[in-house]
């Protein structure tokens, strides 16, 4: 694919100059995560393509609009991996919008997030000068990367163009156990178990707690003597369609019939006093709730958990989707949005009203 880096910064550098906001599209993946977006578009499909992939050195390069599935082939031909399991949410999912969300899998607890893996970018930012973070090695990265302010930007800062991330061999050996359990037992497990190298992924459900090892096969057998538990066959489909929101816990959500809220809390907190379904993945860091309760009570829960709300599908009752962020915290990320989007072009709203 060509590169079109040049045509995208005169997209943006014109619709500065004419106080034009400009929504940015990729593949539509994740449109309905964040506050719906008016502007012309600017796509950036059309920018796709690896640009440098060194297995020996654990990096890749590619351009925004290349999809998670090309970047994920690419990578199991060396048997490597995006540790931070980026949710797709589609079969043409790009990886200008998996950074951009800033979301991570069910691996993200032992492994790090999205951010953490990001090592450079290309970007154009609200004037249309195009910026260059960061590196595209891991040796030459060093202090606090502006890159990664990209992350979970949901574009508001800047338009991505490419993106060097460090990737991770896959794991020798895997497997998954599930075992019946109580809420309470199994927060207690999860985070009791926190302590072993080879877990990678633990999420509880309707009564049943499921977990993952990874690792060398030996530690990864005397890891699940020392659990117990069920081995479930195939256990690679499980951690996706938690991952991807087929899981059936989901499906209400899918459909329309209830609100989903995805609650951040610390991996110790106890149960949650909401009305509704839940699901807890990340080792009880990441609670998922299927609740009609006032959007007030649900973010007053989580905060009282010294986390925050977001409602990641359906209707937050016109409060906003992302939990409410503190004056100090609101008034520095209005800053960032004047030094890099002085006009307020890009993606306007998609976070807050104010940025």
């Amino acid at each position: 694919m060509p590169d079109i880096s040049d045509e995208l910064r005169q997209q943006v550098e014109r619709a500065f100059a004419d106080t034009t906001p400009l929504r940015l599209e990729g593949s539509g993946s994740k449109a309905f995560l964040g506050e719906a977006v008016a502007g012309e578009a600017l796509s950036l499909r059309g920018h796709s393509g690896i640009i440098d992939y060194q297995p020996r050195e654990l990096v890749i390069r590619a351009r925004a609009g290349t999809p998670l599935a090309e970047i994920e082939r690419a990578l199991a031909e060396h048997r490597q991996m995006l540790a931070f399991e980026p949710p797709a949410f589609g079969d043409a999912a790009t990886l200008g919008g998996a950074i951009a969300c800033g979301l991570s899998g069910p691996r993200r607890p032992w492994v790090g997030s999205a951010r953490d893996f990001v090592l450079g970018a290309r970007i154009v930012n609200g004037r249309g000068d195009l910026l260059r973070f960061g590196g595209e090695v891991m040796k030459n990265v060093a202090g606090y990367d502006v890159s990664r302010l990209m992350v979970a930007a949901f574009g508001t800062l800047g338009v991505i163009l490419d993106i060097s991330l460090k990737v991770l061999p896959r794991p020798e050996f895997e497997l998954t156990l599930a075992q019946s359990r109580d809420q309470d037992d199994a927060l207690r497990i999860m985070n009791v178990s926190a302590r072993l190298a080879s877990l990678s992924a633990a999420c509880w459900h309707d009564g049943l707690l499921s977990i993952r090892l990874s690792g060398a096969e030996s530690a990864v057998l005397a890891a699940a003597d020392s659990l117990g538990g069920d081995r479930i066959p195939d256990g690679e489909a499980f951690w996706t369609a938690v991952r991807e929101h087929r899981h059936a816990f989901f499906e209400p959500a899918l459909a329309g019939d209830a609100p989903l809220w995805r609650l951040s809390v610390a991996s110790t907190s106890a149960p949650l006093a909401l009305s509704g379904e839940q699901c807890i993945d990340w080792g009880g860091a990441q609670r998922w709730w299927l609740s009609e309760e006032p959007v007030e009570r649900i973010r007053a829960v989580a905060e009282s958990a010294g986390g925050h709300a977001t409602c990641f599908r359906g209707d937050a009752g016109g409060s906003g989707v992302f939990h409410p962020l503190p004056t100090p915290l609101m008034a520095l990320h209005k800053r960032l949005k004047q030094a890099f989007d002085p006009g307020r072009i890009l993606n306007r709203g998609r976070q807050y009203a104010a940025l």
